[in-house]
């Protein structure tokens, strides 16, 4: 075997070769710098025509025909339209009978002219008088042979038709004379309508249509040029097939608007068009709403789906949210939670994940988290834990099947918060060893199933916890860092263990949304936001730059959303519409499968969590720290209060005693101390006696109060 000589003496340039026929090889004969180029053959001859094709075949019946939701929709449409049609019309039969007879004078005037018209023959009287002029005897002849036998013919009509008419009329006349006055009534009604005015019709449309221009192949290019891209623009001028722009299928119609696919030029992805979907509705001469451009996740990465809707997003009438009426919810499996751009169902799997939901206020964040919760109250199996640091009672509809509840964001809000986390932590515990002691065959995967699920006894029950306005909680001063702690736990082991955390805020920025928590959560719901940092902080990084920007939303964009993490792409939904009338009905059917499961417990009966001690900082960090020490580092603190109480201060550092303390006034200095292998050093830590100081202070203020 030879080796590949890589010296630069040994390189030598090679003519340009046709790609299609032969190529370079990949080494030259050692020692021979006079040998040829060795060239081999790269296209095979033999290999079959045209390669590798796949095929997708056309649908025989029209979507709206074989899906039971479309067909409905369809149908309650027209009837809506044939209804209202109706009613605007019968409203208004008076006054159209008022106009027509006001017109009926006009009316006959024209009848009578036109009928005289019709029997003279007026109408060829012009090929007459041509005939005349040109003094072609023969042709006016044949003409005037022919109008003498129309007049004949016509006249006799209209005689027989006149005595018939007076005759049927003398006899209603003396026999029944109401339908006389009936027949006489429609006879002026008709001459009221030979007397509209062409531009001004007596009865008009009752359903206003807007004619929405045809999306036609010339259209698409005409806006796909307007974006900008260098490289489309050159494969449009080009005719698009040398540089692998192409139309793969027909436009169609798809649901509420057209649907266009089409290969985009080497190079060009279709990030590119999403990032330019202004310019690109611009060239379409559509509305920014209804121009939707989107890669295939079925092809190749050239792959271009545009998807041109009748009206923009968010003024398309939605279809009914499947589980607002009836229904139960698995957790494990995918739930429909919303509608795509085509009105399409789109699903949510909520098990082994966490849950980010970000937007500036009045978006609708808050709507699709106590929309998240009441899809895992339908399951019956589910612990609820919800959480409105907003405090107006936005989840107050969850409280029937909540087994923690709080709205608020006073220090026992905080409080009680604390608590239940501090419960959900013990919880994670324990589950970790239930699972541990379980044998491979039952828990072949370490985590929860829907069979351990579904066994009571082992108590692995979906836990379901949402915080809305969570910024609120990770910014408290005595217990924000002790709840970004347990939180961040919960996002990274829980979803395992079958606890879901859900996280609302209207700041996403590091500080309300901690960087533990943003990137571990998989299901990420960015609404409107203004700007790139906040995109990427709910979405993930990058995303803005790829052109996944929830920036592009308007204000009356509310409940429309980029969702990530639930298949290869991330993708535009809006959310179903639950308000809260709506909420409580579902939270009430949810009450009722829940009671027939045995499935209520916590604040759904009153009872709140147990109130562990922790609360105390300053009589714990006195416990651990001996009065023969004058000063301790804070980090030391730290690890002795872990192994004082576990419960509380796993996890702890020493910024957490530091935030912790700081409330009471205490600050941290540098305290020389000796590390473990016996090395002198100055690092931060707290003198005892701030910390017996404050104490006293706290108790004088309490006595005092």
């Amino acid at each position: 075997m030879t080796d590949t000589v890589t010296s630069p003496s040994h390189l030598r340039k090679v003519p340009d070769l046709d790609p299609t026929t032969t190529a370079p090889a990949a080494t030259d004969v050692p020692g021979d710098k006079d040998a040829p180029a060795v060239a081999v053959a790269v296209d095979n001859p033999k290999l079959p025509e045209p390669g590798v094709a796949t095929e997708k075949r056309k649908p025989v019946l029209a979507g709206w025909l074989t899906s039971r939701r479309d067909f409905t929709a369809t149908a309650r449409h027209a009837a809506a339209n044939l209804g209202y049609a109706s009613l605007f019309h019968g409203v208004r039969l008076p006054v159209y009978a008022g106009r027509l007879t006001a017109m009926a004078p006009r009316g006959a005037c024209r009848f009578v002219v036109t009928t005289n018209r019709w029997v003279w023959d007026r109408e060829a009287a012009p090929l007459r008088d041509h005939a005349v002029r040109t003094e072609d005897v023969e042709e006016y002849m044949r003409l005037s042979r022919l109008r003498a036998g129309r007049v004949r013919l016509r006249g006799l009509v209209t005689l027989v038709a006149a005595v018939f008419g007076l005759s049927f009329a003398l006899w209603l006349y003396v026999l029944a004379p109401a339908y006389l006055y009936a027949f006489a009534a429609g006879g002026v009604l008709l001459l009221g309508a030979g007397g509209q005015q062409p531009d001004a019709p007596v009865v008009g449309p009752a359903v206003l249509k807007t004619e929405i221009q045809k999306l036609t192949g010339s259209i698409v290019l005409r806006g796909l040029d307007s974006i900008g891209n260098t490289k489309v623009s050159a494969a449009i001028k080009k005719g698009g097939d040398m540089n692998g722009m192409r139309f793969t299928s027909e436009i169609v119609r798809d649901g509420p608007g057209y649907r266009a696919d089409l290969d985009l030029p080497y190079g060009v992805t279709p990030e590119d068009i999403m990032e330019a979907r202004k310019p690109l509705a611009s060239g379409l001469r559509r509305k920014v709403g209804c121009v939707w451009p989107a890669p295939d996740p079925t092809e190749h990465e050239g792959r271009l789906v545009l998807w041109v809707g009748d009206k923009p997003m968010n003024e398309t009438t939605k279809p009914a949210w499947p589980l607002a009426k009836t229904g139960q919810v698995d957790l494990f499996k995918p739930v429909v939670f919303g509608n795509d751009q085509r009105m399409r169902d789109v699903d949510v799997t909520l098990m082994f994940a966490s849950v980010v939901v970000g937007s500036i206020p009045r978006m609708g964040k808050t709507f699709l988290m106590r929309l998240f919760l009441l899809i895992a109250a339908l399951d019956p199996r589910a612990e609820i834990h919800a959480f409105d640091f907003k405090g107006t009672g936005d989840f107050g509809a969850l409280e029937p099947v909540c087994h923690r509840y709080r709205a608020g964001e006073e220090d026992e809000d905080i409080e009680y918060v604390v608590h239940a986390l501090r419960e959900l932590k013990e919880e994670l515990r324990r589950r970790a060893k239930v699972i541990k002691g379980l044998p491979t065959s039952r828990c072949p995967e370490s985590k929860v199933t829907p069979a351990l699920a579904n066994d009571k006894s082992l108590g692995l029950h979906p836990i379901v916890a949402g915080f809305d306005e969570c910024q609120v909680p990770f910014e408290h001063e005595e217990y924000g860092k002790e709840i970004e702690a347990i939180c961040t736990d919960l996002v990274k082991r829980g979803p395992a263990l079958g606890i879901v955390a859900l996280f609302g805020t209207q700041r996403p920025d590091a500080k309300s949304l901690p960087t533990g928590i943003s990137a571990n959560a998989v299901l990420r719901f960015c609404l409107k936001v203004m700007g790139q940092p906040a995109n990427d902080m709910v979405l993930g990084t990058s995303m803005y730059k790829s052109g996944y920007r929830a920036t592009m939303f308007s204000r009356s964009d509310r409940g429309i959303c980029w969702m990530a993490g639930e298949g290869d792409d991330p993708r535009i939904v809006a959310s179903a519409f639950v308000d809260a009338p709506a909420a409580e009905q579902i939270a009430a059917r949810a009450r009722q499968v829940r009671e027939e499961y045995g499935n209520i417990s916590g604040h759904a009966i009153g009872l709140g969590p147990e109130k562990s001690r922790g609360a105390d900082i300053l009589t714990d960090v006195l416990d651990v720290v001996p009065a023969a020490e004058k000063a301790v580092w804070c980090e030391r603190i730290a690890v002795r209060l872990a192994a004082h109480r576990p419960e509380a201060y796993e996890g702890w550092k020493g910024e957490n005693v530091t935030a912790a303390l700081k409330p009471w006034g205490i600050k941290p200095g540098q305290v020389w101390g000796q590390t473990d292998a016996g090395e002198g050093k100055n690092r931060r830590g707290i003198d005892r006696a701030d910390i017996t100081a404050a104490i006293t202070r706290r108790d004088a203020d309490r006595a005092a109060a």
